[in-house]
């Protein structure tokens, strides 16, 4: 017999380059009682997919060449159209000028490349409910942008 409420599934949308490295972290991320609603390559893939959804994502975590001036206009289009999803980075770059821009449009969280399940499970409650949540190797950089703003 189930006691108490039943706690809402976090559901969460991937837009990443094909990565086996991601495979494993969706799969982590499943046993862990998340919900893939959707993974794409592209984020004009991503829009799309999410306009047919019935159910947004909560949480939407991307890996792409955040150096790309095209994939940072896209993701503000992202933004712009999907305002309640939250955004988490997951990449290899832990540089000013890539990390920046996507302070910059919101993003509530940046996961480095070889973040474990632990660190994606952190970072995806964290933003839900409401807070920031950033690897070590970036963490000083979004401090010091959070300050200054």
């Amino acid at each position: 017999m189930e006691t108490g409420t039943k706690q809402q599934k976090i559901t969460l949308a991937f837009i990443n380059d094909k990565s086996p490295i991601v495979d494993i972290i969706c799969n982590d991320l499943t046993k862990l009682g998340f919900e893939i609603l959707h993974r794409s390559e592209q984020i004009k893939d991503g829009l799309s997919q999410l306009s047919s959804l019935k159910e947004l994502p909560s949480v939407c975590i991307i890996d792409l060449d955040f150096y790309d001036k095209n994939v940072l206009a896209q993701l503000q289009e992202l933004r712009t159209q999907y305002p309640t999803i939250k955004l988490i980075a997951h990449s290899d770059i832990d540089a000013e000028k890539a990390v920046k821009p996507l302070l910059e449009i919101s993003f509530g969280g940046y996961l480095l490349i070889g973040s474990d399940a632990d660190d994606f499970k952190k970072a995806i409650e964290t933003v839900i409910n409401g807070g920031r949540y950033f690897s070590m190797g970036v963490a000083d950089i979004a401090q010091e942008y959070f300050d200054s703003n």
